[in-house]
C-alpha cells in the first residue's frame, strides 16, 4: 500500500493540514460534513498508484488545520480561496478538483470561479445546482414549514455544538450511520435529518447502533472521534450559518455552467437525493462525463463503496 504521508502548508492565509500520496496531475480531495482528510483514505492510496498526486486537507475548521473563530471565515468565498493556494503551495498550475458532501459545492465553484486553475471537477453526493431564487434558509422554512430540517437545526450558534459535543463518539456514530445505507433501511432512523417535530433537537429518535456497520471500523469511528473531541464542532458547523451570505456573495453564479469534463456519483441511498434536485446538473454540466448511482450505499459513498469510486475517478481521470 502507498504511504500516505502528512504536512501543514499555507494558504489563504491559514495553515493547513494535508494529506498526500503519489505523484504526478495533482488531485485535491475536499471532505465534507463532519468528516477529515480521513474520509478519503482508500483513495489517496489507489490514486498515487494510477500515477496522480493526490492530496486531502482537513478543511479550516477541521482536524489538523486553522479554525477562525468568526463565522464568515468559513464562506464559500474563503473556501475557494483556499483551494486556489493549496495549488499554488504546491507549485501547480493546475488540477483535478474533487469533493464530498460539502466539498462538492466547493469544488463545483472552484471550477466556475476559477476555471483556468480546475481543468476537471468531481462532485459526490451535492449535485451542481443552479442558484436559488431567495436566501437558501428562507427557502428551507418555505420547503419544510413546521417540521425540523437539520441545516435550520444547525443556523444558531452554540445549539448544534453543544449536542455533538456532549457525547463525540455517540454523536459521530449516529450521524455517520443515519446517513449510511444501513441507517436509512432502519425505520427508526429515516426522519432523523428532516420532517420531525421543529423543536426537535438533531438526535432525536435517533439511537446508536449495537454493532458498526460495515465499511467503518473501530479504529476509523476512533480517529474521527479523537479529532472531533479535541476541536469541537463549531468551525464545521458555521458553513451551514453561511449559506445565506454565499447566496449574496456569489451572484455571478446565477446562470453561470461548469464548463470543465466533470464525473458526478453518489449512493442510491443517500438522504440528500430526497431534496436535492438532480435534473438541472444536466443542462449546467454540458460536459458531465457519467453520472454513477451506486447501489446498496448511503451518503458516504468513498467510505461506503470505496473500490467503485475508485474506479470511476480513475477511469474519469483517464479520459482527460
Amino acid at each position: 500500500m502507498t504511504d500516505i504521508s502528512h504536512r501543514t502548508i499555507q494558504t489563504n492565509g491559514i495553515n493547513m493540514h494535508i494529506a498526500e500520496a503519489g505523484e504526478g496531475p495533482l488531485v485535491l480531495l475536499l471532505h465534507g460534513f463532519p468528516e477529515l482528510w480521513y474520509s478519503w483514505r482508500h483513495q489517496l492510496p489507489a490514486l498515487a498508484a494510477a500515477g496522480y498526486h493526490a492530496v486531502a486537507p482537513d478543511l479550516r475548521g477541521y482536524g489538523g488545520s486553522d479554525a477562525p473563530y468568526e463565522i464568515e471565515a468559513y464562506s464559500m468565498k474563503n473556501h475557494v480561496a483556499d483551494a486556489v493556494g493549496i495549488l499554488d503551495a504546491l507549485g501547480e498550475q493546475t488540477a483535478v478538483i474533487a469533493g464530498h458532501d460539502w466539498g462538492a459545492p466547493m469544488a463545483w465553484n472552484s471550477a466556475v470561479l476559477h476555471p483556468d486553475r480546475f481543468r476537471a471537477v468531481a462532485a459526490l453526493s451535492i449535485p451542481y445546482l443552479p442558484r436559488s431564487p431567495m436566501p437558501p434558509t428562507q427557502m428551507f422554512r418555505a420547503m419544510f414549514q413546521n417540521n425540523f430540517f437539520y441545516m435550520l437545526y444547525f443556523q444558531e450558534p452554540g445549539v448544534a455544538e453543544e449536542e455533538f459535543e456532549s457525547d463525540v463518539p455517540k454523536s459521530m456514530l449516529m450521524f455517520m450511520y443515519g446517513a449510511s445505507a444501513e441507517g436509512r433501511s432502519d425505520p427508526n432512523v429515516s426522519s432523523a435529518f428532516m420532517n420531525k417535530p421543529k423543536d426537535a433537537k438533531l438526535f432525536d429518535g435517533l439511537s446508536a447502533p449495537e454493532n458498526l456497520p460495515g465499511w467503518l471500523t473501530k479504529e476509523d469511528l476512533d480517529t474521527y472521534t479523537k479529532e472531533f473531541e479535541r476541536t469541537g464542532f463549531r468551525g464545521p458547523l458555521n458553513r451551514y450559518r453561511n449559506m445565506d451570505r454565499d447566496w449574496e456573495e456569489l451572484s455571478e453564479l446565477a446562470g453561470a455552467t461548469v464548463t470543465q469534463p466533470a464525473l458526478f456519483i453518489t449512493g442510491q441511498q443517500d438522504p440528500v437525493g430526497s431534496f436535492v434536485p438532480m435534473d438541472p446538473m444536466k443542462t449546467l454540466v454540458p460536459d458531465l462525463r457519467k453520472s454513477v448511482t451506486v447501489p446498496d450505499c448511503g451518503h458516504w459513498v468513498q467510505q461506503e463503496a470505496p473500490e467503485q469510486v475508485n474506479v470511476e475517478l480513475i477511469e474519469f481521470l483517464r479520459t482527460l
